[in-house]
Formats: C-alpha cells, structure tokens, sequence
C-alpha cells in the first residue's frame, strides 16, 4: 500500500529537523562545500557530521563527490534552497507577532 503524501512529508520534515542538518543545507546553499570547510563552520564532532550528513545522502536532499581523500557535499536541487528562504520568511513573521505580543505584556507604568 503506498504512503500518502502527507506521511511522506512529515518523514520528509523530521529528516530536515536536526539543527546540524539545516545548518550544512544552509551552508550547501553558496554552492559545494569539502567536509572540512562543513566541520570549520559547524564545529560539531567529525563523527556527529559524519551521521547527519549521511541522513541527508540517503534522503537525496545532497550529493557526494569523492576527489581523493576529499569529500564535497552540494544540494541536489535549488529547491531546497527555496525551502530554507521560505521558513526564514515564516520564521521572520511568528517570531514578529511574538515580540508584538511581548509588547502587550509588558506594563505601561512601572509597578510599585
């Protein structure tokens, strides 16, 4: 029986739901990265990149090349880059209504 499209994509979020995931797909998106420009910039331990990359190789959501003992990492399409600007913008927007909100909590004079 085939998984429907709504599982399919909550599989798909929980894939990218790893602060360390987001974080290579947002370096991937400036165009191909070796592995030790990846671990320069995260700073995690090679074997925790080493995992969360190979989650992101098996989703397909990147690509590997070997050059010798270099590994490059790239994105697979643009849109995955298009993803991570669209959550920025929703991101930008709850995290708008949430200072508004603050301000409305906050008292008009100071308590005495």
């Amino acid at each position: 029986m085939p998984v429907p499209l709504y599982e399919a994509k909550a599989e798909f979020f929980r894939m990218l739901g790893h602060p360390v995931r987001i974080r290579v797909l947002e370096l991937l998106q400036d165009g191909p990265k070796p592995v030790r420009d990846l671990l320069a910039a995260i700073e995690v331990e090679p074997s925790n990149l080493s995992q969360q990359l190979a989650v992101l190789r098996r989703s397909g959501i990147v690509t590997a090349t070997r050059s010798g003992s270099t590994v490059v990492y790239e994105l697979s399409g643009g849109d995955v880059a298009e993803l991570l600007a669209a959550a920025r913008r929703i991101l930008s927007v709850l995290l708008a209504g949430r200072q508004d909100l603050l301000e409305e909590l906050r008292p008009t004079e100071p308590a005495r």
